[in-house]
């Protein structure tokens, strides 16, 4: 494909005069690898075909929500029939009812269930729960975790811990993040320390237990079990992310495989089906806090939406099915260690890592286990592979620092094509 017959460059100008950097959220761009967007005509299964027609193995999969893959029967049929009785209604619906009971009988933490559009408003309305239901203002988050665009999370750490963090996007005024306390993941000595400075003031503390924003990172389990103790004990609320890893990584999510229950879970893409549809769930004592019971505001037009919901609750009826999990997880895998062996057979620094559907690389010579050792990748070699895949059909991820997913509709002949198509960029990279 030559830049005079390849389509997606006229779409991405007429995309760049009438939409900021050409696209509707900074992900999609290829700024950090060079090139241009492939716009996405239409997906099936694994795959999804570009404004040339070209096909691609997706490993992005609407970023996580995709499980089943593109366009399941079972899915499709159930957002059908709810698209015939209305699209909206701003009442409340059975269906809405259900998709809360679904949740809540699937994760133990969760006694009830406020449901929303974005997994960033679900991220904004749980901290103001938190500070609602708690009276403090203070909250503590991780550096490379990701909650959303509200403005106090977009903070990076301070100079340290009597000091809070920094803004990291323009438009957001510095005493808006003076109480957000950015902290190391995975550093057991920095919480501890800022609890004992801090611990009366802290409202909550919000995390991604398998970070999805930095790549794939883990928390130990020495840490997550930290974080729930010392909530416990100075009584703030301890704040699930599981916006990507929520039944993304197993059936009762990543607070499952962790053993650990927080008090708040908030939840986006798989209990949607790739539907615009997050939520927020928690202790019954906590979500009463909300209006119209409590003094907590939060309110949306479209949340709890009726096709949203149907396409949601179609998805985790499907994942709930025995086996499904094993079956993924297995995909996932093989995936994983395929191309851990295409990197070593041409001498490429590698390191990955996998849970359920999700899974995540670094070209380095181990799993990181922080921000500041994820930074150490290599991004030249990254983008290098990125091109490579990418024109041997294979998508993933535009940055060094997502995270990727594999769907129950991936075959192995599509696990096969995807290592070849590694080894040959992996190839690239050793010239």
């Amino acid at each position: 494909m030559t830049p005079s017959t390849d389509l997606n460059i006229p779409l991405f100008e007429r995309a760049k005069a009438r939409i900021p950097g050409g696209v509707n959220s900074p992900v999609r761009a290829f700024r950090a690898v060079g090139g241009t967007p492939r716009f996405v005509q239409r997906a099936h299964g694994a795959y999804f075909w570009d404004a040339n027609g070209q096909r691609f193995i997706d490993y992005i999969g609407s970023w996580g929500p995709m499980i089943l893959g593109h366009g399941h029967p079972a899915v499709l049929d159930a957002v059908q029939k709810a698209a015939v009785d209305g699209f909206s209604f701003g009442a409340p619906t059975e269906r809405e009812v259900e998709l809360a009971e679904e949740i809540a009988d699937l994760l133990p933490s969760i006694d009830m269930v406020r449901l929303v559009s974005s997994g960033t408003e679900a991220g904004m309305s749980a901290i103001r729960l938190a500070r609602g239901a708690t009276g403090r203002s203070r909250i503590i988050k991780f550096e490379g975790c990701y909650h959303g665009h509200a403005d106090a999370l977009l903070v990076k750490a301070g100079s340290g811990l009597a000091t809070f963090g920094n803004p990291t996007s323009a438009g957001v005024p510095p005493e808006v993040v003076r109480h957000t306390l950015v902290l190391e993941y995975n550093n057991l000595a920095q919480l501890d320390e800022a609890f004992a400075l801090h611990g009366a003031d802290i409202a909550g503390l919000i995390i991604e237990p398998i970070a999805g924003n930095m790549n794939f990172v883990r928390a130990s389990q020495p840490f997550i079990d930290r974080c729930r103790e010392l909530c416990t004990r100075h009584g703030a609320l301890f704040i699930a992310d599981e916006v990507m890893t929520g039944f993304r990584v197993g059936l009762q999510c990543a607070q499952g495989l962790l053993n650990v229950k927080p008090d708040i879970t908030v939840l986006g893409k798989v209990i949607g089906g790739g539907m615009p549809l997050a939520a927020f769930g928690g202790r019954r004592d906590v979500m009463e806090q909300l209006a119209p019971l409590g003094p907590v505001y939060q309110a949306g037009t479209l949340s709890g939406n009726p096709v949203a919901t149907a396409c949601g609750l179609a998805t985790l009826r499907e994942i709930r099915k025995p086996g499904f999990f094993t079956a993924l997880a297995a995909r996932t895998r093989a995936l994983v260690d395929g191309l851990h062996s295409a990197a070593r057979e041409a001498g490429v620094p590698f390191a990955a890592d996998s849970e359920g559907g999700m899974f995540g690389f670094f070209l380095l010579d181990a799993l990181p286990q922080n921000y500041p050792a994820v930074m150490q990748s290599n991004g030249a070699a990254f983008n290098t592979l990125f091109h490579g895949l990418l024109e041997r059909g294979v998508y993933i991820a535009p940055a060094l620092y997502e995270a990727g997913f594999v769907s129950a509709a991936h075959s192995e002949d599509d696990i096969g094509a995807t290592v070849q198509a590694a080894r040959e960029a992996f190839r690239l990279i050793g010239r």
